[in-house]
């Protein structure tokens, strides 16, 4: 009974795997190449996934120091960038430790 969830785990593992290293050695195709060769949408992949999550971080770490400075208040900043507050504050804290 339990080698059926290990077994689907263990699956989508290693095709996280296989097209994590197939993104990167594809490098210099395009995303609709990419997606063409692999027969999937990038979206649906763990590195797409893991890459805009970073990148909004960045983004916050660069606008929430901005809006704070016109006078914004963390919870209008959270709501207008429609992000969680405490994503906000995180941003914010580590501005001042710059």
């Amino acid at each position: 009974m339990i080698r059926q969830p290990l077994l689907a785990f263990s699956t989508v593992y290693n095709f996280n795997i296989v097209t994590t290293i197939a993104v990167y050695k594809f490098s210099f195709l395009s995303r609709e190449e990419v997606e063409a060769v692999l027969g999937l949408t990038l979206e649906q992949t763990r590195v797409y996934r893991e890459a805009k999550a970073e990148g909004r971080e960045e983004i916050l770490k660069a606008a929430v120091p901005l809006l704070l400075k016109t006078g914004m208040s963390i919870e209008q900043i959270a709501q207008q960038l429609n992000v969680e507050v405490e994503a906000v504050r995180l941003a914010a804290v580590e501005n001042m430790d710059k």
